[in-house]
């Protein structure tokens, strides 16, 4: 970790708000998000499908439509040069140059009539004016780094030879085509069996040691958060309501949604009969967010200042870097017995 993060941040993005037109009405779907990203070391986003995640980071990359969304409020800056509101020619001067990305789905995310190294070429050939023998070279190059056998068969080769692992492998080194200082990486390894999960995210780490190139991973899976992040923000209902250091958000969790999410995880310890506990209900309706806490409705700590107040994003005792937005972190709050002892066992490790 770095000591003063400040000086390292390479991503900066705050207040971030996006709403979508619809029929319905205006769908707030990402609602003030702050967060910030370090040289060569990995934020997680997590939480469950709806929450904001992909919508936050499409809108830094400039790829939601607008219509029907538009960004309606925030900054967010790469090397300190703004990213909101540049147009569709100022933006393909750093998408995919300084900031990359790997799609959910690698099969609608390639073209089908083109072959996997025209692909990753193309890139070359656009932002890095390569030739195309150039260019084609590198793509080869490039698949090698991914560790794609024959890799010069196979960039002849057109995505639906391809198995899903090694499609995702092909993204993978076509999004670092032009060496990016940010790699978003949506849900990498979502169709994938566990033993491809643990080689992408292998793969992953030794890309970003070797290139010092920092990843924006949006996941669900916490077991993925565990082994490839160092920060970790937790969305819901288009917030992030906790933040920290990855040991800090599994060990010293402090907003009942993480801890939801916590409990709802398989665990390899402990009785064999264990039962997962879901988070009864759903998230709140976007069209007319709550004028309190967007978890009110499912927490079972709620009190009554929750329903109608916005909690503010406390600092967690004896850690700047660590926040969630909940009441329950007020000084004046009743201590919540799950969240004393969850805070006392890490304070007893230490």
């Amino acid at each position: 970790m770095v000591d003063d993060k400040t000086h390292d941040r390479i991503l900066e993005v705050e207040n971030l708000s996006v709403e979508f037109s619809t029929y319905g009405g205006d769908v707030k779907a990402v609602r003030g998000v702050s967060f910030g990203v370090n040289r060569g070391e990995t934020l997680a986003i997590v939480g469950e499908s709806g929450c904001g995640k992909s919508v936050t980071v499409q809108s830094i990359m400039g790829i939601i439509p607008m219509p029907p969304g538009r960004i309606t409020g925030g900054s967010a800056r790469l090397n300190g040069m703004e990213l909101l509101g540049l147009s569709a020619k100022e933006s393909n001067k750093f998408r995919g140059v300084q900031i990359g990305m790997i799609f959910q789905d690698p099969m609608t995310s390639l073209n089908p009539t083109m072959t996997i190294g025209d692909q990753i070429a193309e890139t070359l050939r656009v932002h890095r004016n390569k030739s195309y023998k150039e260019a084609s070279a590198l793509a080869v190059e490039l698949l090698e780094k991914t560790h794609i056998p024959e890799a010069e068969k196979r960039a002849k080769q057109y995505p639906f030879e391809f198995s899903g692992g090694m499609l995702q492998r092909a993204m993978i080194a076509q999004s670092l085509a032009c060496n990016p200082s940010v790699l978003i990486a949506d849900e990498p390894t979502t169709a994938l069996d566990v033993t491809i999960q643990a080689q992408i995210l292998e793969l992953m780490s030794e890309l970003q040691r070797t290139e010092n190139m920092s990843i924006i991973l949006i996941t669900h899976d916490l077991a993925v958060v565990a082994k490839m992040a160092d920060e970790v923000a937790v969305m819901y209902a288009g917030q992030i309501v906790e933040s920290g250091a990855v040991d800090d958000i599994f060990y010293h969790s402090s907003h009942p949604y993480t801890l939801g999410l916590k409990k709802a995880m398989p665990r390899n310890t402990g009785e064999r009969k264990q039962k997962l506990m879901p988070i009864i209900g759903s998230p709140p309706d976007l069209f007319s967010p709550p004028t309190g806490c967007g978890y009110f409705a499912r927490c079972p700590y709620a009190m009554k200042i929750c329903e109608t107040r916005q909690p503010e994003n406390f600092p967690i005792v004896q850690d700047d870097d660590h926040h969630a937005m909940c009441w329950l972190q007020h000084e004046d709050a009743p201590v919540t017995k799950e969240l004393h002892q969850n805070h006392a066992s890490i304070d007893h490790a230490g």
